[in-house]
C-alpha cells in the first residue's frame, strides 16, 4: 500500500512558481514510477509529467515542459513539480500518482496508477 501526500499548492498571481511536493509513504520508493496530474473544474484530468527511479521525466507533447520540471529525491521519498510562469489557464487540483515501475501501461493515463494522493489546488489569478 502505498500512501501520498501532497502539498504546495495555493493562489499565485500570473507569471509567478510554485513547487508542488509529493511524499510517498513507501519502503521502496524506488520501485515506484510516479507522476503529476491536474484536473480542472468540467475537465477531465490531464497528464503532466512522469517520473521513474532514474530521474529521467517524461511531459505530454506541447509547451508544459518548457515552464514545469519533475524531479525526485529517492532518499525523501518525495517528488516535486517546479512550476514557472504560471498562467491562469494552470488552475486547477494537481494530483500526484505512482504505479510499480513494472506495470504496463502509458506514463500519461490516469488508469495506469493505482496510487493517488488527495490533491492540492493551485489558483493562478490573471
Amino acid at each position: 500500500q502505498v500512501q501520498l501526500r501532497e502539498s504546495g499548492g495555493g493562489l499565485v498571481q500570473a507569471g509567478g512558481s510554485l513547487r508542488l511536493s509529493c511524499v510517498a509513504s513507501v519502503r521502496t520508493f524506488t520501485n515506484y514510477a510516479v507522476a503529476w496530474f491536474r484536473q480542472a473544474p468540467g475537465k477531465e484530468r490531464e497528464f503532466v509529467a512522469a517520473m521513474y527511479w532514474s530521474g529521467t521525466g517524461t511531459y505530454p507533447p506541447g509547451s508544459l515542459k518548457d515552464r514545469f520540471a519533475i524531479s525526485r529525491d529517492n532518499a525523501k521519498n518525495t517528488v516535486y513539480l517546479q512550476m514557472n510562469s504560471l498562467k491562469p489557464e494552470d488552475t486547477a487540483v494537481y494530483y500526484c500518482a505512482a504505479r510499480d515501475s513494472d506495470s504496463s501501461g502509458s506514463d500519461a493515463q490516469v488508469r495506469s496508477y493505482e496510487y493517488w494522493g488527495q490533491g492540492t489546488q493551485v489558483t493562478v489569478s490573471s
